[in-house]
């Protein structure tokens, strides 16, 4: 197959890339209008300042959404223009040339490398900079939505180090019902338990309030000591207490790894979330891939009905692949599917369900 760049590949790439971004900017900027709407009151009230609206807020916003329904772009775009050059007889006029089929989809594969590795790029190194400015907006000038991690947390901070908490507070930064506990060579060494435990944010340190200690000796005698207060220093911070869904979305990639690694020691079960995040920022990107030849499949036939029907049947496919991609965090969170199976499985069947619509379009 002759693959020499030609007149027919620079005309699709020029089709594809322009009517992708022509699409991202109509849709962004509708999305920006309900999204201001939505928020307006939240921004008068709190007396948000316009700079930071434009540009801590939106401007963060624009690369966080573009990349979440990247695949519903690619699709629509894909199934516009190629309905539309089906429609005006030009891919019938492409294969009567004796430009197989197969070489048609060379420059559709390229385009979509080109917005894969643009998603990929955002996912790594632009969005979680862009959503800490973005999701530090939003805790100061709109709605809250942060949430603690509940009761009866549990933790392995070190090797052979627990600490558990009946609840935390975040008004005043308090765990109650406090544990430490030491554990070496699968025997109880010593244990400390307060009333409460208040985190100091400018020394890094746990107060530890109406405690008592027990260390355990071999000779199965324990030693008892207790106080009013108490100073700790542990590999603990009140971060730690709050449910990382949005923390995630922050972290770059190496930050977001140290986190499951830790959250793993930890016996932390936020870990979900971290290897949500992680999956998803390969998964999105490779389904560019999918989606394009997915959509060539299917409008490269031309239709009596024009490019209207082609057009309805790819936008509801690319909510179904979206809703899908949602619905398969749902198997993470109830233990049905590991993160790496459930977050890649709606590419491996749309990928099924593409060979299969390749194999059977019009050649």
């Amino acid at each position: 197959m002759d693959l020499a760049p030609r007149k027919l590949d620079v005309y699709i790439v020029r089709k594809f890339i322009t009517t992708f971004f022509i699409a991202l900017l109509l849709i962004i900027g509708i999305v920006i209008i309900f999204d201001i709407s939505e928020k307006i009151d939240d921004f008068v009230s709190k007396e948000a300042p316009l700079k930071a609206i434009i540009f801590d807020y939106y401007l963060n916003f624009v690369p966080y959404f573009m990349n979440m329904f990247s695949p519903m772009f690619v699709f629509i775009t894909v199934i516009f223009f190629t309905s539309k050059m089906a429609a005006d007889t030009e891919i019938v006029a492409i294969l009567s040339c004796g430009i197989s089929f197969h070489r048609m989809m060379v420059p559709y594969v390229f385009s979509a490398t080109l917005i894969a590795i643009l998603s990929l790029c955002l996912n790594l190194f632009i969005i979680p900079d862009a959503n800490k400015t973005r999701l530090e907006f939003e805790n100061k000038y709109v709605k809250t939505r942060f949430k603690s991690v509940g009761r009866n947390v549990h933790y392995q901070i070190s090797p052979g180090e627990f600490v558990f908490a009946e609840s935390f507070s975040s008004w005043n930064n308090t765990a109650y019902r406090f544990t430490l506990e030491k554990i070496e060579d699968g025997k109880l060494v010593s244990k400390i338990s307060a009333e409460t435990a208040v985190y100091d944010t400018l020394k890094g340190s746990w107060r530890l309030k109406k405690y008592f200690i027990r260390e355990y000796n071999d000779d199965l005698t324990d030693r008892v000591r207790s106080g009013r207060q108490l100073d700790t220093v542990i590999d603990l911070s009140v971060k730690d207490f709050y449910l990382t869904e949005k923390t995630v979305e922050t972290l770059t990639y190496k930050e977001l790894n140290q986190l499951i690694e830790t959250q793993r020691m930890r016996g932390d079960a936020n870990v979900k979330f971290a290897l949500i995040e992680k999956n998803t920022r390969f998964a999105l990107p490779f389904s560019a891939f999918i989606l394009t030849i997915m959509g060539v499949a299917l409008s490269s036939r031309k239709r009596r009905g024009g490019i209207g029907w082609n057009i309805g049947v790819g936008i509801a496919l690319a909510f179904t692949y979206i809703l899908f991609l949602r619905f398969s965090q749902m198997f993470v969170h109830t233990g049905v599917l590991p993160p790496a199976i459930a977050l890649w499985l709606p590419n491996l069947i749309f990928a099924i369900v593409a060979g299969f619509l390749y194999r059977i379009a019009p050649k």
